[in-house]
């Protein structure tokens, strides 16, 4: 009876099925991401799960208490100094998000639909101040905005100022400047992208129904480009609230930005557990903010359709 079991059609069949779905393209391909999704895991998820877990305990000095507290989340959501430091790092991420990519998107056009057989020629052009590295380049408007500014040498020669001014540096402008200009190269590649996926014939379909060019430009270019304007803006807006090396540099005590009281809690403060819950904070109301400001972006892109 065993062998007559193991050999009746339904047992062949579910063998036969399973065997079909091990060598399934779905089975092949999760094989193939599966290295891939552990090595995320592994260098992604868990230190983030290890912070979350940091956030709940407390320290005094070198020694960690595990016992469950939200006392760290009440100091980062009450506490001024952190409030306010986060304030500003969002309304440096937002405003910085939108001077890139206003600043971006006529380059990025120009080059999409005016750039003709130069187009890789000018995207190489892009991209040479930034094979310098981040540092250097701050360094550099450091420079430009303090010391070695034209302003400053100007003045200087026509004896109105003695010494040369810091009016330009350590404030919350010098750090939304130097910032701008780090991360123009990464707003206006995704922005090319999606403006080289906009089917020109849409555009001459306008054209022939009596469209003008902002028209065209309002209801055929921007909404389809929308894709390119949003991963721009998010990929300025998450890394900016968390630079903590341009406001240590550029931005002084009125420039100073959420990143560096975290890493200040890391560092000399020792309170790892209160950097922890400052770094949750500030990533749920990041991730809060950019869902919102996707939403919108969407919304005014189906609208203007």
């Amino acid at each position: 009876m065993t062998v007559a079991a193991e050999g009746s059609p339904p047992l062949r069949a579910k063998r036969a099925a399973a065997g079909s779905l091990l060598q399934s393209e779905q089975a092949q391909g999760m094989a193939l991401i599966s290295p891939t999704l552990l090595y995320a895991l592994v260098l992604l998820a868990v230190p983030v799960l290890v912070v979350i877990a940091h956030s709940f305990w407390t320290q005094d000095y070198l020694t960690i208490d595990r016992t469950f507290t939200l006392e760290n989340y009440r100091l980062a959501l009450t506490e001024p100094i952190y409030r306010d430091l986060l304030m500003r790092s969002l309304y440096i991420s937002l405003t910085v998000s939108f001077f890139t990519v206003v600043l971006a998107y006529p380059i990025a056009y120009f080059i999409s639909f005016h750039g003709g057989s130069r187009k890789s020629l000018w995207l190489f052009l892009i991209t040479i101040p930034f094979w310098t590295s981040y540092l250097l380049r701050v360094m550099s408007w450091k420079v430009i905005l303090g010391y070695g500014g034209v302003l400053n040498s100007g003045l200087m020669g026509l004896g109105i100022i003695d010494e040369p001014s810091t009016a330009f540096l350590y404030n919350t402008t010098a750090v939304i400047l130097t910032l701008t200009h780090a991360w123009a190269a990464f707003t206006i590649l995704p922005i090319f992208v999606s403006l080289e996926k906009v089917d020109r014939t849409l555009l001459e379909a306008a054209t022939d129904l009596g469209d003008g060019p902002v028209r065209r430009f309002l209801r055929i270019t921007l909404p389809l480009s929308m894709p390119g304007v949003i991963a721009a803006l998010l990929i300025v807006m998450i890394p900016t609230v968390g630079d903590y090396v341009t406001p240590r540099l550029v931005g002084g005590k009125d420039g100073v930005m959420i990143a560096n009281a975290i890493q200040a809690q890391f560092g000399k403060a020792a309170n790892w557990p209160l950097g922890a819950a400052l770094s949750v904070t500030t990533m749920a109301i990041v991730t809060a903010m950019a869902g919102v400001t996707v939403f919108i972006l969407r919304w005014a892109a189906r609208r203007a359709r």
